[in-house]
């Protein structure tokens, strides 16, 4: 296959509707009739609902219903199976299983208690705040600490075990045991959680910021006791969800029970406020890590043992050992996690989940046993690296993590490094530098897809999969201008809707590497279809053989004779020529990963306590680059947020009341352009053949992993400080 298209960059094709405006998005749908509703959240993090008073609610201008659960309609519970990846067009999960107005219990602030419907958003709004509620009101928990001395640590998913850990450690020459904790992050994307729904002849219709339009479908049929093909879900464009929006969450079918009810479409739209209690977040975490090597300076022990916080209602576990069972070469490895339930909101995949924070305490305490022994934190990886993924006993399935380390150490200069603790000084400011390994998961997920040929001339690819702001509408059509040979002003792509083959969560970073098998397969059943037609009795090909005819710049070729698509189909008077193609799941032979590695410049300047990061160098093993100007922003925007995990964000509730007390955008602290260092990324490009013919794995989360370590690194290194507990402020280098 040439490629003269796939690994070339593009822009964006669908940019020029998003800064136009004519990109719709889940709130951009002004339906005739339309009502709106805003939500009643709770003020007290745990209790129960004593009693609610709408009567002067229901009296104001413009308002149409309040809702709480003394009067919402029955829902219906969905299984919330835990789905394979072969059967993942089957899911109907959520992360929160309690349903909206359920019940009269109050489990975390913020959450629904009732919902007021009016003729426009303000009324709405100003309604909400005259419903009175009365709680009878608990005593909240509001940190891991105090739910873990209340309620212990219950047992979760994803742990690991291999060889004897604790016999290794007994006899192990050099030991380290440490505990790292990280806060609650908030995913905070740039479009708030919308929900616009209406009901037409029994059937549901949902425009939704979704990053999974058919488990949205599968879930609501579930809640609202209807076939699947009774709801419509459709969310062409969003403006990203970090995983907040891979589940439906409350408001989304708190807005269809409305819609039901008032026989109108409803549109519902979190405040930012509630976007930091009910839509998910990053839980908080505690991380005990222990590692012991030989003489040499090889691992011969790994224990990493997590909890995290969770919710009352669900049991979320976050996986924070993951990428340790299998990164490094070592016999003897355990790898447990656990959760303690407190009165927050329910948790739920955040870019990177699991990885991001146990790579940070994995990656700093890799490099406190490096100096600890005196050893290069360079050299200390590069000897422990893993040729196998032992945790699985396969091998790699293509695996340059030794390339990315030598690759981005020389352009970061890594060799001039002075190992001393706080010799480097630039002036006033002291330098430190510090590196960290990043690692994250490969996936190809069942995935379906359609192409259309057209007597236009043009071509058309639809998929049931979501751009999440990620580039897939590019890459898809990258895909068929490589296979068609026609320009990108030809081709047209429609993602986004359940009415569209099924397509797999736009999540995991498995977007990109399972939608490109379903739509080449679908091109080239088309195009089939399409040869067919060419030589036909009275075709304009008739004789020659279909197989022989080659395709060639939106023409079939044979010899000498070229026509093109469009013409094929117009002498048969045919409008289309169609192809389908269902792809599957990738398992078997091999362990699919993805690896990298960003070495970090600081400068902390004691004199004024100030703290930058100034540079940050990447190299990133992810397979084949199918479009590299798109893959270079994923990888520089997930640095960034890894800047935020190392020195910014914290989600913090008041200890007393269990009330989030920074709730907004002024007071959790995001990194901004005055924030951002230096970024270099190099992606290595090279083709992972055994995953898929195009040989691409995931991007969008790699680059949030081991960064935050590389900062703690580099802190430590200029400092002397090490900070085991994120996020790295101003106050805590200052009093240690």
């Amino acid at each position: 296959m040439s490629q003269s298209i796939i690994g070339t960059p593009h822009k964006r094709i669908d940019g020029g509707l998003k800064v136009t405006g004519a990109a719709r998005y889940a709130a951009d749908h002004p339906l005739a009739d339309m009502t709106y509703a805003y939500g009643v959240f709770s003020t007290v993090a745990n209790g129960r609902i004593v009693a609610i008073d709408d009567t002067h609610a229901r009296a104001m201008p413009g308002v149409v219903a309040v809702l709480h659960h003394g009067n919402f309609p029955k829902l219906h519970r969905t299984p919330n199976v835990a789905m394979s990846f072969k059967d993942i067009l089957s899911a109907a999960k959520v992360d929160e299983r309690r349903l909206p107005f359920e019940d009269d219990v109050v489990s975390y602030p913020g959450q629904f208690v009732a919902l007021v419907v009016a003729q426009t958003f303000e009324q709405a709004r100003a309604a909400s705040f005259e419903v009175k509620v009365e709680y009878a009101q608990k005593p909240a928990i509001s940190n891991l600490s105090d739910a873990l001395r209340q309620h212990g640590a219950r047992e979760g998913g994803g742990g690991h075990s291999r060889g004897d850990p604790d016999a290794a450690w007994q006899t192990a020459a050099t030991q380290l045991d440490e505990t790292y904790t990280t806060p609650v992050e908030v995913h905070n994307p740039m479009e708030m959680h919308a929900t616009t729904a209406y009901w037409r002849d029994g059937k549901l219709y949902v425009y939704e910021g979704t990053q999974g339009v058919v488990n949205h479908r599968n879930v609501l049929a579930n809640v609202f006791d209807l076939p699947p093909d009774r709801v419509e879900v459709h969310a062409p464009f969003i403006g990203s969800g970090f995983g907040s929006k891979l589940w439906p969450w409350p408001h989304a079918i708190a807005a269809c029970g409305a819609a039901k009810v008032v026989q109108r479409p409803v549109q519902l739209v979190l405040p930012r406020a509630q976007m930091f209690t009910t839509s998910g977040h990053r839980p908080e975490t505690s991380q005990r890590i222990r590692l012991a090597t030989d003489k040499d300076g090889r691992l011969v022990s790994i224990r990493h043992e997590s909890v995290n916080s969770t919710s009352p209602t669900d049991a979320y576990v976050e996986t924070c050992g993951s990428v340790t069972r299998s990164l490094y070469a070592c016999a003897n490895v355990l790898v447990s996690h656990k959760s303690s339930p407190l009165n927050r909101g329910t948790p739920t995949s955040m870019r990177a989940p699991g990885a991001a924070p146990g790579l940070f305490a994995l990656e700093s305490a890799i490099d406190e046993l490096a100096l600890s022994r005196g050893a290069d934190p360079l050299a200390f990886r590069k000897l422990n690296l893993a040729s196998r993924d032992e945790s699985l006993n396969l091998p790699w399935s293509s695996n340059h993590l030794a390339e990315a380390i030598d690759t981005a150490a020389e352009r970061f200069g890594w060799h001039k490094r002075n190992a001393d603790v706080g010799s480097m000084r630039d002036g006033d400011e002291l330098i430190g530098y510090g590196m960290g390994a990043c690692n994250w998961e490969a996936f190809q997920v069942p995935t379906d897809a359609r192409v259309i040929i057209r007597a236009d001339g043009t071509v058309l690819a639809q998929c049931g999969q979501q751009d999440i702001g990620t580039g897939t509408y590019t890459v898809v059509a990258q895909t068929v201008a490589q296979l068609t040979g026609l320009p990108f002003e030809r081709i047209g792509v429609e993602l986004g809707s359940s009415t569209f083959p099924p397509g797999a969560l736009a999540g995991g970073s498995w977007a990109t590497a399972s939608i490109l098998p379903a739509i080449a397969g679908a091109t080239r059943a088309a195009l089939a279809t399409l040869r067919q037609y060419a030589v036909m009795d009275g075709g304009l090909l008739a004789g020659a053989k279909a197989d022989d005819l080659k395709v060639e710049n939106g023409q079939l070729v044979n010899g000498s004779q070229r026509v093109d698509f469009a013409d094929v189909l117009v002498h048969q008077r045919l409008g289309r020529a169609e192809g389908s193609f269902k792809s599957g799941a990738k398992d078997g032979d091999f362990s699919y990963r993805s690896f990298g590695v960003h070495f970090v410049e600081v400068r902390w300047d004691p004199g004024i306590s100030r703290l930058r990061v100034a540079r940050v160098v990447s190299a990133i093993d992810v397979g084949k680059v199918v479009n590299p100007l798109a893959a270079r922003n994923q990888v520089e925007g997930a640095i960034i947020m890894g800047l935020g995990m190392a020195l910014f964000e914290a989600g913090e509730n008041d200890p007393r009341s269990g009330l989030p007390v920074n709730n907004n955008y002024a007071e959790y602290v995001v990194p901004v352009h005055a924030d951002l260092p230096d970024i270099d990324v190099t992606l290595l490009d090279y083709p992972d053949y055994n995953l898929s013919e195009f040989g691409a794995r995931g991007i969008g989360e790699i680059g949030v992993t081991g960064l935050a370590a590389a900062v703690a690194n580099a802190v430590y290194h200029a400092t002397g400080k090490r900070i085991r507990n994120l996020p790295i402020t101003k106050e805590k280098l200052m009093t240690l």
